[in-house]
């Protein structure tokens, strides 16, 4: 099970050629890639025109679904931001500690394209797929 991060799925619709992208165009039907609400929010509110959007929006809507943020989730993404900092790291992005968090927790892959997440695999124990 794969989580596909916005950054992904951004350069997916807008036809970016980089190792990520690819790697979900040429996947998308074999592996089983999941979505949730934070990505979907940020995806879909990024689209220009109706047509695009609906298209995003059917694409979304058919992969499994999960709610990326309960209090557990939201306690451990503090702790796992917290652990960071001790460090000098500061993720830009509160929601990508929320995504890898509920990755982490979940056992699930993620395929991102944003380097906010390479902290959380170095030092969080966030899985990735290695494109």
């Amino acid at each position: 099970m794969i989580l596909v991060d916005s950054s992904v799925w951004i350069d997916y619709f807008n036809g970016t050629d980089n190792p990520p992208a690819d790697y979900l165009y040429n996947n998308l039907g074999r592996e089983v890639f999941v979505t949730g609400d934070l990505i979907m929010v940020e995806v879909l509110q990024g689209f220009g025109s109706d047509r695009d959007y609906a298209t995003g929006r059917k694409t979304l809507e058919s992969l499994p679904f999960f709610n990326l943020c309960g209090k557990e989730i939201a306690i451990a993404a503090s702790e796992n931001y917290r652990k960071l900092r001790k460090r000098g790291i500061t993720i830009n992005k509160t929601i990508d500690v929320v995504i890898a968090t509920f990755c982490i927790e979940n056992w699930i892959r993620l395929l991102h394209n944003d380097r906010d997440f390479l902290p959380l695999q170095e030092l969080a124990g966030l899985e990735v797929v290695g494109v």
